[in-house]
């Protein structure tokens, strides 16, 4: 079996790369677990000092597993369960002592989003586009995007974002700050590792400043997301929009 989430290690710069290019690092409850384990290996190697999180393939991550979705949805499954542990290992990202850095690529889209909104910083390569993503399908966000994506861009594009599904270039979100740079293929690798070394060789405190520049509204926030999205999961026919989208992708 494939390993989910692949670890590198060089100096003090911990990589994390999601691992499975098939499905363009959808997530799914294996990736998660592997994600929230390696994440918690990192935090507690007192040699690490930053984290760069990756994907290999096509993308950085393409959003949740909507195949799981679909499964759950026709077996008549409770997504919180997976929702919830998705949702409470990017808090658990986002409250990290030790600073995150997301080096993205190809589509950042719905949870693939919701991951690098909870890292620190987000380096691009270019070409990348961002987006929400989930009213394509049917779907509200439930790990982050609607609590994390206006602090992170501001509330009219975060609106622009969710309310159409439109995707960006990570270009457009550069002035805004949520995206820190974009490199082009060539310059990619050493622009993430120029980032991530900023982000070491500092006298104690990052632990302590990142519990200063938490939100303490995030945590109810993020619970009412959730309620939001159960209510549209059980009025919704869900299985039959994600089923609609498969038909379409199939005869492409």
């Amino acid at each position: 079996m494939t390993t989910a989430v692949l670890t590198e290690q060089s100096g003090a710069v911990r990589r994390l790369r999601l691992n499975q290019p098939e499905s363009r690092n959808s997530i799914n409850p294996e990736l998660i677990q592997s994600l929230d384990a390696a994440i918690g290996a990192a935090m507690a190697d007192p040699d690490t000092e930053a984290v760069v999180i990756a994907g290999n393939g096509p993308s950085f991550c393409a959003g949740a597993d909507l195949r799981h979705l679909l499964e759950l949805a026709r077996t008549g499954g409770d997504p919180l369960a997976f929702l919830g542990t998705v949702s409470e290992c990017f808090t658990r990202l986002e409250t990290a002592p030790k600073p995150v850095i997301a080096a993205v690529h190809g589509h950042v889209v719905a949870g693939g989003l919701e991951l690098a909104l909870a890292c620190d910083a987000v380096v691009a390569r270019a070409g990348t586009v961002i987006g929400d993503g989930h009213i394509r399908n049917g779907l509200l966000p439930g790990a982050g995007s609607s609590v994390r994506l206006p602090r992170k861009v501001g509330d009219p594009l975060a609106r622009r974002l969710m309310l159409t599904g439109e995707l960006l270039p990570a270009e457009q979100f550069v002035p805004s700050g949520f995206v820190q740079a974009v490199a082009e293929a060539e310059e990619f690798e050493a622009t993430v590792s120029a980032v991530a070394r900023s982000f070491t060789g500092l006298p104690p405190g990052q632990a302590r400043l990142k519990q200063l520049l938490a939100d303490p509204n995030v945590a109810e926030a993020l619970l009412r997301e959730l309620d939001v999205f159960a209510e549209h999961w059980r009025e919704q026919d869900i299985a039959a929009k994600l089923t609609r989208f498969f038909d379409q992708r199939a005869v492409r």
